[in-house]
This record gives structure tokens, sequence and C-alpha cells, in this order.
């Protein structure tokens, strides 16, 4: 059975060049603090060998050109994290949650994924590179050995099963993460490798350090044996960055929205998932108190004063970076925030993506994805209240109707499925009578009747006279009453015949008391 860690370096410096990768190969330096207590906390290695060292303030670094300096940022750290916890159980279901920088996964049963254990270590290490952080990758027999060579060795290290003692022997000491004053100790003694601390006599380092002491020396042997603490898998899929200064424009926005986009792709693209939903979230810089914007107050009257959100409903999972940038990006120009944007949060709503196969004798059908950008780009002349699919309203009002989207082939049907029972419509039986359909004239058409004890006999619309041969009615319908638009009207079912053809014909006539007229509502066919 064996064992694989992932280890972090710098991790703190990890989770912000993540989201900024144009700072990878640059003297960066993390801050912490506020000012003038803001002291560095982190730098990487081109800045150490620049003389930037931890401790030092951020004025004093400051004096260094060319020198990178950010704040630490703990909800990119979150992000990170969780993307590291991605990329473990993008391959095993077994993973332990080690600490911020490390997690330990099982490989026991991947034998058939991976030819070689070394094979495994470099996959965990592309994917790990991929969700935008750079790791160490070790393998060993054993827990505890597999999590101190991630942590000593750089790259892709595997351990055979007895070398566990002679491999970690060169490492320094701290790499066994000892208490400070177990540290101090054993500089005082001389004890700066693994390979001297293993050589010591367990029975007296008990009596001098007690049972840290022979903890880690069955460690620094690589003799330190223990069952993993299981992760429950984590269904949020989430991205953060605060800005430096706000962002008021969006092709700036859309710059940092499309790496977002990336690292929330690339998450659920380990887990083998896609974004069925996603939202997003912007924390707006506050105005000034005289400051008035019509765009702004029409806007607060949704969304919390400095705050905006907004969800969009995809019409299948995608984890397509580019295509959700673009939908995104139309959604914003539609409605945009109402003030500079100071941080941004992107969570998708993660889903099964959808399984597509294609036919050698049908032509393709146009691809959702594609579907809904047109949609969006629609919805931003029209409004997006005035696009989608017609739905039945909860409603007596006549002609009145509701906009939903547009369901997918696939979702459709299935819904269809599901509403009658079977996947075949029912056949009409022999000698059953079909039901009439009406024909809406929308609008609908101005009419002049003519009555008789209150029944019409005499029609006249679009230029021609009809006589009333059978008439059914009235129905009185009326609702409303609390809008500023109710109605009441009187329906009448009339056959008409035209003299000057041999037309005949059925209609829905109706009078609308509040118009005080007649129209034509249509005709059954």
């Amino acid at each position: 059975m064996a064992f694989a860690s992932i280890f972090v370096p710098q991790f703190m410096l990890q989770a912000v060049v993540r989201a900024e990768p144009a700072l990878r190969g640059r003297a960066l330096a993390l801050v912490e603090g506020n000012p003038p207590l803001c002291r560095v906390v982190e730098v990487n290695e081109k800045a150490a060998r620049a003389g930037i060292v931890p401790g030092m303030t951020k004025t004093d670094a400051a004096q260094l050109a060319g020198l990178e300096i950010r704040l630490r940022s703990r909800p990119q750290e979150k992000a990170a994290h969780a993307a590291l916890l991605d990329v473990g159980w993008s391959v095993s279901p077994q993973i332990e949650d080690t600490a911020e920088n490390a997690v330990v996964l099982d490989l026991a049963g991947l034998t058939q994924l991976f030819r070689s254990e070394e094979e495994a270590g470099a996959c965990l290490a592309q994917r790990a590179s991929a969700c935008g952080l750079l790791s160490n990758v070790a393998i060993a027999s054993n827990v505890e050995t597999a999590r101190i060579a991630a942590r000593g060795f750089s790259g892709v290290t595997v351990i055979p099963a007895g070398q566990e003692s002679q491999r970690l022997g060169p490492l320094p000491v701290g790499v066994l993460v000892p208490t400070t004053e177990m540290a101090e100790t054993l500089r005082r003694w001389g004890i700066h490798t693994c390979a001297a601390l293993a050589a010591l006599p367990v029975l007296d380092l008990s009596e001098r350090l007690g049972q840290e002491g022979v903890r880690l020396h069955a460690l620094a042997r690589g003799a330190g044996s223990r069952s993993l603490a299981m992760a429950e898998p984590g269904h949020s899929f989430e991205e953060t960055m605060e800005l430096d200064d706000a962002v008021e424009e969006l092709d700036p926005l859309s710059f940092v929205l499309g790496r977002l986009l990336d690292q929330l792709c690339a998450r659920l693209a380990a887990r083998s998932l896609a974004a069925a939903a996603l939202r997003v979230r912007f924390q707006l810089e506050p105005s000034g108190e005289n400051a008035f914007d019509i765009r702004r107050e029409m806007f607060r009257r949704k969304h919390p004063p400095g705050l905006y959100e907004r969800e969009i409903a995809l019409p299948l999972p995608v984890r397509d970076a580019k295509m959700l940038l673009k939908l995104l990006r139309l959604r914003l120009q539609a409605n945009p925030p109402g003030a500079p944007v100071r941080k941004i949060t992107l969570a998708a709503e993660p889903a099964r993506p959808r399984p597509t196969q294609g036919s050698l004798f049908l032509p393709g059908f146009p691809e959702p994805e594609k579907l809904e950008i047109t949609i969006a780009r629609i919805a931003g002349v029209v409004g997006e209240g005035n696009v989608g699919s017609p739905s039945l309203a909860d409603t007596h009002r006549p002609e009145e109707f509701g906009m939903q989207r547009f369901l997918a082939l696939l979702e459709a049907a299935e819904k269809n499925r599901g509403q009658s029972g079977s996947q075949h419509p029912e056949k009409p039986r022999a000698g059953s009578q079909i039901p009439a359909s009406f024909r809406a004239f929308r609008p609908p058409l101005p009419a002049k009747l003519e009555l008789h004890a209150g029944r019409p006999t005499r029609v006249l619309f679009q230029g021609r006279r009809g006589e009333v041969r059978a008439a059914s009615g009235p129905w009185r319908t009326s609702g409303d009453w609390w809008r500023e638009d109710p109605w009441q009207q009187d329906e009448w079912d009339l056959e008409i015949e035209f003299p000057s053809s041999p037309e005949r014909g059925l209609y829905r006539v109706y009078y609308d008391a509040r118009r005080r007229g007649w129209f034509v509502r249509g005709i059954y066919d």
C-alpha cells in the first residue's frame, strides 16, 4: 500500500500568485498588518536574494526597485486550499486534509489507472499546476514518510519500501516540524539532519526529550506509521479576489473575471464536474455622501448598498471558461454595477457534465452554450423579461402569459416524458372526436356589432360584413380589480356567414367594458 503527499511550498505567496500569474517571475513580498505595523511575512527566492527578509517593514521593503508587494489574502488562501483538495479527490476518494498547504491520499487500488508510482506522482503534480499551484509530490509506503518527503524534496519523489531512513537522512530536522523549544534543543546538541537524529539512542532521547523526542526519532527513521484521517469531499467551488484599486470599466473587470473563471473551471475539471449555475458577487466601493447617480439609485432598489449579486442559470452544465466569460460580460452590460468594484467572488454550482452522442446520419444541432450566448445578446437589446419561452400564467386574464428560459432539447424531452408518464404520445382512439384548435389574432381585431334583444345579429370587421347564424354567450369575466389595468369582458362564440363569399367560420368575439368596444379575439380551426 502506497501513500502520496502533495505539498505546496510558500503557500501564502502561491495563493496570491495563483490569482496573478504575471507575478510568478518577479521579486515578490507578502505583507500583513496595518500601517505603520505592516511587515513582510513571506518572500520568494528572487526577493530573498535581493535582501528582503520576513519581519522587515513594508516601508523598508518598498525601497527596493522592482519589488512587487502584495497584501496577504486569506480568502485566496482558502480558495487555493480548496483547489489542493480538488486535486487530491481527482485521483483518490481517500484524502486526508493534513494542513493548509498539504494533503495526503491513499493510492490503494489505483494500479489500473497508473502504470507506475512515478506516473501517479507526475499526474498529481500536473493537475496541481493546472489549478495554479506549484507543488512537491512524494510517494512512500507510510503516511508520515510521504508527508516529510514532500516537505523536503522538490518535484516528484518516490521512496521504495525499506529505504525510508536512507532517503530521509540528508533532510534537515526542520522538515519534521518540531516545536520551537525542541528545535532549539536539537540545534544546541548539533543535530541538524534526520540521519543525526536517527543515530541517537532512543532510550536516552526519551529520558531527555520525552515522548515528543521518541516521536521525532521514529519520523527521522521513516518508521512513523498511522492511518489517514479521512476528509469529506467538498461541494463548494468559489474563487475570491480583492482588488488593490477599484475597477469601474468592464474591460479590466473582464480580465480579472477571466482569470477567476479559469481557476474555477480547472477545479471543476479536476473533479470531473461542470457548472450548472454561476453566481457572482461584487463588493462595491462606497460612494460619497453628496454624490447622486440615477443609475446607482435605481440599482439599490434591487441590491443592498455596496453589494452586487447576480446568478446565471446555464442551459446545461458547462466548464468552458471562455463561454462563461462571454455570457457574464453580456449580463454585466445589460445590468452593470452601480459603483466601482473592490472585491470579486465567483461561485459555481457543480453538476455532472452532459453526455452527448453524435449521429452519422443526422445533422448536428446547435450547441446549447452558443444558443445561451445568443439569447443573452438579444436580451441586452430587448430586455431580459422579453426573451424566453412562453408559458401559461396562473390567471384567468385573457391573453396573459409568462416568459421562462429556454429548456435544452434533452431537458425538455425528459420533462415532457415525466409529465405524460410514457415515452410515446397516446394515439387518439378510433371514432373519438378530435378537439378544435383556436387561432388567436394578436392584437385583437376591432369590430362593430348589431344587437337585437341583446344578442348579436350582424358583425363588421376588416371591411367585411357577416350575418350571425348562431350565437352562444355571453360569458362575463373580470378580475385584477386591485391593479391599474383590471379587465371586464363579455365573450361570445359566433358562427358568422359572409354573404359576399361562401366562407363561414366560428369566431370568438368579446365586448370590453373598459374600452367600450367590440373585438374579435380569434377563430376556431
